[in-house]
């Protein structure tokens, strides 16, 4: 029987770069904050798929992380919702 693996020995075994990583946890933030804003709109993926033109099991994929959205589907996704993207500078990290 296989041993389940720690976290940190599959992060290991994936061998992300630090950029690689980085551009993970902006990803993974810029998804949470478009699902806080549709919820906080109290709008349905059902909604937000009519106002938006794109297929509710998009922007269910785009959710739960299973695809990677280009810039024109997350503009898409928060108009109708009243958000934009912005580029803002990063903190530095200390190393």
């Amino acid at each position: 029987m296989n041993k389940l693996k720690t976290w940190e020995e599959v992060r290991k075994d994936l061998n992300f770069t630090e950029e690689e990583e980085e551009e993970i946890r902006i990803e993974s933030e810029i998804i949470k904050a478009t699902i806080e804003a549709r919820e906080k709109n109290n709008i349905s993926q059902t909604e937000l798929s009519k106002r938006t033109g794109l297929k509710q099991s998009a922007i269910a994929r785009v959710e739960r992380g299973a695809h990677s959205p280009s810039v024109n589907t997350l503009i898409k996704i928060l108009t109708p919702l009243g958000y934009t993207l912005s580029v803002v500078p990063l903190k530095k990290i200390k190393k």
